[in-house]
């Protein structure tokens, strides 16, 4: 059964000691943060963390939620991420169909996905309370996060637009700087799809209209967070991570439909002329992102449950909550990759390398110069178009264990030969790039070189013990005395 709501999850989080209640009375300035980022950092992610008595509010506050693999998997119901990764695998099935036969098999997985497809409803939760005269986003315990923020920040909302010349939804999750009580900074870099409602709206010289939801059952986070292409509806891959549609409901002042079972909805508008300095922001990378300019929403009504839950995440040095889900998507969108390169074995992303810095990636070689196709097939699709640097490997490597990754790599590669520089375009958030957007990256050929590739030498073989003499110590271990 999917979780009906974010208080659905929690439940199933707190019988499974996966949440841990705060009675005690916090700060929503940098306190519940600086709790968190040392939670985070405890092995495993520590738990979900609901901040009872926020300071001054009497809205609690969650976060951490989605900070650990175990609540992944609890958040997409499935015993380990690969496996989710195997459901999407079989729904996509490689061949068309070519023959009657062919068609009327294809059937019933598209009515599974026409059954998915989410559902409009005129009674929701999260219109229980409608504050339409005087909304004020100084009603919510918004946190700011670390000390040279240039304010506060809602960092989950899940914001919906729909694009102004086909009317298709986009749901994305982009952070925004409170300015005031009634504005807001709507951080959408130059590459995401709800910058290219905006910049349409631009063209048309007309507002774009917004809501943003906060609050929302674990599956739409999940969907808001993947790197689906343009014309793929978040909420019908959140219905297929829930197993049944999601029910959205229309909101009171903007032409947008929102989950209905969110906590709170922000609804309103951003004006395509206007721009307003965002930032400093303690980002993923680790560093202070520099402030910029960027769009401005305008609250136009806020609706909520009666007793609503405020959920927020920080991101910083990792590991943090967002590692987590990034790699959700990673074992989840691995299928997808390998339906458009089959010699792909394995890819991992560490944390240490900030999601997109670092790609490790293994594979089966069939020809010289394969793994260079691999690193350029890579930079062209979807955000791996950011990979900073991309090693790849044969498929014998570990790519989950970084050490191994490593000890190979160093172990296979001549710098000058191995290693390709390309230009190309980069995050927003690239902080060393030589321009805003656009700067270089690097792939490096880790695998045993063939003869083919020009290396006649003899590749050695790895130094390991027999299995006969592993087995004898590990039956006299306890002889030994070593413990």
């Amino acid at each position: 059964m999917a979780h009906a709501d974010l208080r659905a999850f929690l439940d199933v989080l707190e019988k499974r000691r996966e949440l841990v209640r705060v009675r005690e009375p916090v700060d929503v300035d940098l306190e519940i943060s600086a709790v968190t980022d040392r939670v985070s950092k405890t092995p495993g992610g520590g738990p979900a963390l609901l901040f009872e008595r926020p300071e001054g509010y009497d809205v609690p506050v969650l976060i951490n939620s989605l900070g650990s693999l175990s609540r992944m998997q609890l958040a997409l119901e499935v015993d380990s991420l690969d496996v989710f990764g195997e459901r999407i695998d079989v729904l996509l099935e490689g061949k068309a169909p070519v023959s009657l036969l062919d068609k009327i098999k294809m059937l019933p997985k598209l009515k599974d996905l026409a059954d998915l497809f989410p559902v409009v409803v005129k009674k929701a939760a999260c219109q229980e309370m409608i504050e339409r005269d005087h909304p004020s986003l100084r009603s919510l315990p918004v946190i700011k996060c670390w000390p040279k923020d240039g304010g506060r920040y809602i960092t989950l909302p899940l914001v919906f637009t729909r694009d102004p010349e086909t009317g298709k939804r986009n749901c994305g999750i982009y952070r925004m700087q409170v300015f005031d009580a009634t504005t807001a900074a709507m951080h959408w870099q130059i590459h995401k799809h709800g910058a290219h409602h905006h910049r349409r709206a631009e063209e048309r010289r007309r507002r774009l209209e917004v809501a943003c939801a906060i609050g929302a059952d674990p599956a739409l986070v999940f969907a808001a967070a993947a790197p689906l292409p343009d014309d793929v509806d978040e909420m019908l891959l959140a219905g297929f991570v829930r197993r049944e549609p999601v029910p959205m409901v229309k909101c009171v002042t903007v032409d947008v439909e929102v989950p209905a079972a969110a906590e709170i909805i922000l609804e309103g508008y951003v004006d395509p002329q206007e721009r307003r300095t965002e930032g400093p922001f303690g980002d993923h990378t680790g560093y202070y992102s520099l402030p910029d300019e960027y769009p401005v929403f305008h609250l136009t009504c806020i609706t909520r449950r009666r007793d609503p839950i405020y959920q927020t995440t920080i991101v910083g040095p990792p590991p943090m909550e967002d590692y987590y889900i990034g790699k959700a998507i990673e074992r989840v969108f691995l299928p997808i990759m390998k339906r458009q390169l089959p010699e792909i074995a394995d890819i991992s992303m560490p944390a240490e390398g900030i999601f997109h810095n670092l790609i490790l990636v293994s594979m089966r070689k069939r020809y010289p110069g394969h793994a260079r196709k691999i690193m350029h097939a890579l930079w062209g699709m979807g955000q791996a178009m950011f990979s900073k640097v991309i090693v790849v490997v044969d498929d014998d490597v570990n790519v989950q264990d970084v050490r191994e990754v490593a000890w190979k790599a160093l172990n296979h590669i001549d710098p000058e030969r191995d290693i390709d520089f390309v230009l190309g375009p980069v995050d927003e958030l690239d902080h060393a790039s030589r321009l805003p957007q656009l700067g270089s990256h690097m792939g490096v050929d880790a695998t045993r070189k063939w003869p083919s590739e020009g290396f006649n030498r003899d590749w050695p073989q790895e130094i390991r013990h027999t299995p006969e003499t592993l087995a004898l110590i590990e039956a006299k271990w306890p002889k030994y005395g070593i413990g």
